[in-house]
């Protein structure tokens, strides 16, 4: 959390309007009370739990009634635009005139943001970083219904931002508010920089309609109970011996004086012969080093165990409980669409070793690769990291992260991969570059998903399996990308010159779906234009991003000319088949400019197009797979298609 944007100063005097009473601000905050909370849930940071986060969002909110008569601020209240999903146009309309909502709102987004900033030892806390004291909730933890892989996701990237950044999104979503009133808003809220506030909001894809969704709504809630093994065993004792045990099993796990038996740990919440045995060492699955060879499935089942600390069954008893029960310090990151939920008995062991600077543990149970990491020094900072793997065949099982760091990664490779390298995709000419394996353990090499600035390089990982030749990218999860060329369906490896040369202008388009949980990413070269100024023949290539978890793939057109460095994405989709083995088709089109400074635009089709029509700012029509017309700078045109079969095929959007 960036605690420097919010800063410690009242709202500017001099912006005031109508003075507010008690009454009218308690009736705009009773009416507004659902959307108000939510705002205060989406802009509270999300570290603190969602079961405190809903409880902090309503005690705020609460608050935020004046305890007598307030000037409201002349910023706005809600923007005239479309009403948020399923209000009514007279509510928002009474909103947008209320001073009182004016008002209760800006209360709310000041006090959330003054949530955000961590307690430290140097101030005294403010109340809004503080549990609240009302409402509160005895055996009971509450939070919203979950939403689907697109909520999930949005909570992930707003997680990422700061405070002022999350109020400056949802400022946009909920309150339908332009640029400039969010900055008024943010300043009137003691945002030191509101400008800065809406450039990081721009981070992130404006899906402002996914924040009406259950997940973000603090007042449908689910309850669960708390530890109840816990309250029983506690109702049982007495106070002075609850409270001696709490205090020294907090001292024994401490990690400033060494990891306790296991590491960091939550208390343990069941005791049953399943959950015992998920977290015994000696019974984690090992897997002969030749099982490969004989085996019908191979995957990551056939993975030996390797590594230097396979025997340590301290660290692995701590990477077991940690993963059964993650601790409030653990940092715990999934994969979209991967669950994190401890193991269902006891899991298969990858690899046990020393990385670098830590001790690193990768375990399997089938459906997901889990990654334990801890400082080898002792110190505090235990990671969890998941990756769903089910379905993997051998050319996804080739390869798995086993740390980050300076800009490099490293890998665990198969035990059938018998050497490696690193390649340059934007060079195909250059050749690979070997690396050192030990243990099946690469020597470090630059990650491209660890890069800043400007895209000149994109390194891959080479490996040879039994005669083929595979690249696989780390696109920041735990198992890299498998990168492939050709018609969907039937795609090669990234193995030829041709196929190389293919993949040259888009390698940074990869940098796209970072952290997406990615599996296959497919660059098929569907046609090629003849540009219009006869400069030369333009490539239209469509790359399309499998997941693990099926739903969510992403597809780019794109185009790119002779001697580009780059290619430019012409249309982008995500969640259709285009350009996939469902439908090996695609159509889109890009405005381009020649040397005498003319506009056409051209357009193409997969090959199996026969007519291409182009209305809007641009009209004409061509009976083949390509189009070129004639247009002005700054046109925009509807493109559709028919197929050869006489069915329709409409432009990529």
């Amino acid at each position: 959390m960036q605690s420097q944007d919010v800063a410690q100063r009242p709202a500017p005097p001099s912006v005031t309007g109508p003075v507010v009473d008690v009454e009218q601000a308690e009736a705009a905050l009773v009416e507004h009370y659902p959307r108000l909370v939510r705002l205060a849930y989406l802009v509270l940071p999300p570290g603190t739990g969602r079961s405190r986060r809903v409880l902090t969002a309503h005690a705020l909110t609460q608050r935020a009634l004046p305890r007598s008569r307030t000037p409201a601020p002349v910023i706005p209240a809600q923007n005239g635009g479309p009403p948020f999903s399923g209000e009514a146009e007279s509510l928002r309309d009474g909103r947008h005139r209320d001073p009182g909502y004016a008002l209760v709102r800006l209360q709310v987004l000041r006090t959330a943001l003054e949530a955000g900033p961590p307690l430290t030892a140097k101030a005294w806390p403010k109340r809004a970083q503080l549990p609240p004291l009302l409402p509160h909730v005895w055996g009971l933890k509450l939070f919203p219904r979950s939403g689907g892989a697109d909520e999930l996701a949005l909570d992930q990237r707003l997680s990422t931002l700061s405070g002022p950044a999350r109020a400056a999104y949802a400022l946009r979503g909920l309150e339908r508010l332009t640029d400039a009133e969010v900055c008024e808003v943010l300043a009137a809220a003691g945002v030191a920089d509101p400008e800065g506030a809406v450039l990081e909001a721009d981070g992130i894809p404006a899906q402002y309609g996914l924040l009406d969704s259950p997940e973000f709504d603090p007042c449908s809630l689910q309850a669960r109970p708390t530890d109840l093994m816990r309250r029983r065993q506690h109702l049982k004792a007495a106070l002075a011996a609850g409270a001696a045990l709490l205090v020294c099993g907090a001292l024994l796990g401490l990690p400033g004086e060494g990891w306790g038996p296991e590491g960091a740990a939550a208390p343990p919440y069941a005791r049953n012969p399943a959950a015992q045995a998920a977290l015994d060492p000696a019974k984690l699955t090992r897997v002969p080093p030749t099982a490969w060879r004989g085996s019908d499935r191979v995957d990551f089942s056939v993975w030996p165990a390797r590594g230097d600390r396979t025997g340590d069954r301290a660290l692995l008893r701590r990477a077991l409980a940690v993963w059964a029960r993650p601790g409030e310090t653990v940092q715990v990151s999934a994969t979209p669409g991967t669950l994190s939920g401890g193991p269902a008995g006891p899991p298969q062991l990858l690899f046990a070793g020393t990385v670098d600077a830590a001790r690193v543990v990768i375990l399997y149970d089938g459906l997901r690769i889990a990654r334990y990491a801890e400082p080898k020094d002792g110190t505090q900072g235990a990671a969890l990291d998941f990756a769903r793997v089910d379905g993997a065949g051998r050319a996804e099982a080739g390869a798995v992260v086993l740390g980050r760091s300076d800009g490099n990664v490293r890998y665990l490779l198969a035990p059938w991969v018998k050497n490696a390298g690193e390649r340059d995709l934007m060079k195909p000419g250059s050749g690979a570059m070997d690396l050192t394996l030990t243990g099946g353990v690469t020597a470090p090499l630059a990650s491209p998903a660890l890069r800043s600035g400007p895209c000149t390089s994109w390194n891959v990982l080479q490996v040879a399996d039994g005669g083929r030749t595979r690249l696989l990218t780390d696109l920041g999860e735990l198992v890299p990308a498998r990168l492939t060329t050709g018609r969907p369906g039937s795609p090669g490896e990234v193995s030829g010159a041709a196929a190389l040369h293919t993949w040259q202008p888009f390698a940074c388009s990869l940098g796209t779906v970072r952290s997406a949980g990615v599996r296959q990413v497919n660059a098929w070269a569907f046609n090629e234009q003849p540009l219009p100024d006869a400069s030369g023949t333009a490539a239209w290539v469509c790359t399309r991003a499998e997941t693990w978890r099926g739903g969510g793939p992403r597809v780019l057109a794109q185009f790119h000319t002779p001697g580009g460095a780059y290619g430019a994405v012409a249309a982008k989709a995500e969640n259709v088949p285009a350009c996939g083995e469902r439908d090996p088709h695609v159509l889109a089109g890009v405005l381009w400019k020649s040397k005498g400074g003319d506009w056409y635009l051209l357009a193409a089709g997969s090959r199996e197009t026969a007519s291409i029509r182009a209305t809007g700012g641009v009209d004409g029509s061509a009976r083949s797979s390509l189009l070129t017309v004639p247009a002005e700078q700054g046109a925009q045109a509807q493109l559709k298609g028919t197929l050869k079969d006489g069915r329709s095929l409409r432009g990529l959007r």
